[in-house]
């Protein structure tokens, strides 16, 4: 089958199309005709080393795929050949083995790790939305269990992560906020769902949690951003309140969170993938937010521009001058 690989992991490496021998199916997998990909940071971070979780060399790369059942594995009983799905799925190596990614002809896929996909959408908006959505799901949902009670500041309305963000708690029935940094940016957030919309660049944290909470804060925040902005989540959390985050790497003071009695939820989706631990939860959540998409509560920002498999390295080019406003996707030919 054809396959776009890359050699290495560095700032050099490129993808290429060969060949290369078509997986073999195994117990409590599914083999998938690819359809699309999406590319999501990580993909990236893995193309260049930053981050060294990459398959085995040559490696294929992309988390996120979409595309058709062609068979399944033993155990497998909740999809059949013909079954049109989506997940995230591989592109990765962790301890529970290196795990070939969706730039190829056909993917083997975990079958915990996919769901049948939202029968409204097409299989590129559909790959858009596997990795942000968990990733949003296990932050808003699994961590700081949202409901309509709650006050809800997403950062990076527009993002990949975030605009899943502003969606969910949304369904949820909270009144959501979210900061952005562009008139664009902030008409698209509206039309996603938020309640109310903040320019970053303009008005600062004080000021805000002053306008839309009284000062008092917001009972959630969902931080996408990391680095310095979380401790900006920080000042705009109200007392007791709970902050959920994808990025925490950093060194942070503590301090204006013990003032404030907060409590802090780092989300590591790629968990599942690396460990082989709690996979099926990954499924389970596809599941629901298929039932959301179709429902018409959510859906995927989109770049204008799709790829294909063969522009790759554009893609990823995209990526890296940050020219874009949606998640970038790549459909295969």
């Amino acid at each position: 089958m054809k396959a776009w690989v890359v050699d290495e992991y560095s700032d050099q490496a490129r993808f290429r199309r060969t060949e290369v021998d078509k997986p073999e199916l195994t117990p409590g997998h599914v083999l998938i005709e690819v359809k699309a990909t999406s590319l999501n940071p990580i993909d990236h971070k893995i193309l260049t080393g930053a981050v060294p979780v990459g398959p085995d060399l040559p490696g294929i790369l992309h988390i996120d795929v979409s595309g058709i059942v062609t068979a399944v594995g033993d155990g497998v009983g909740n999809f059949k050949p013909g079954d049109e799905v989506y997940g995230c799925a591989g592109g990765l190596k962790g301890s529970a083995g290196s795990l070939d990614g969706a730039l190829a002809d056909v993917m083997l896929a975990d079958a915990d790790l996919i769901a049948l996909k939202p029968k409204s959408l097409d299989f590129g908006e559909a790959a858009a939305l596997p990795l942000v959505a968990i990733t949003a799901w296990e932050a808003l949902i699994d961590q700081a269990a949202v409901t309509a009670d709650d006050t809800v500041l997403v950062h990076g309305g527009t993002g990949g992560v975030g605009h899943l963000g502003v969606q969910l708690a949304a369904s949820r029935g909270c009144r959501v906020a979210t900061t952005v940094s562009s008139k664009e940016k902030a008409d698209i957030a509206k039309r996603l769902g938020a309640d109310e919309v903040i320019d970053y660049t303009l008005e600062q944290v004080e000021a805000y949690v002053q306008r839309l909470t009284e000062g008092r804060g917001f009972s959630v925040v969902f931080d996408t951003i990391g680095g310095d902005n979380l401790d900006r989540s920080f000042e705009a959390a109200a007392i007791k309140g709970r902050l959920a985050g994808t990025i925490g790497r950093n060194t942070h003071d503590l301090s204006p969170m013990h003032s404030k009695a907060l409590s802090l939820h780092l989300v590591f989706m790629a968990l599942p993938l690396l460990t082989g631990e709690g996979r099926a939860h990954h499924g389970d959540i596809l599941r629901e937010l298929s039932a959301l998409v179709d429902a018409g509560k959510v859906k995927p920002l989109v770049h204008s521009k799709r790829f294909s498999f063969d522009q790759a390295n554009e893609a990823h080019s995209l990526f890296v001058s940050g020219d874009y406003i949606g998640k970038i996707v790549l459909e295969h030919d």
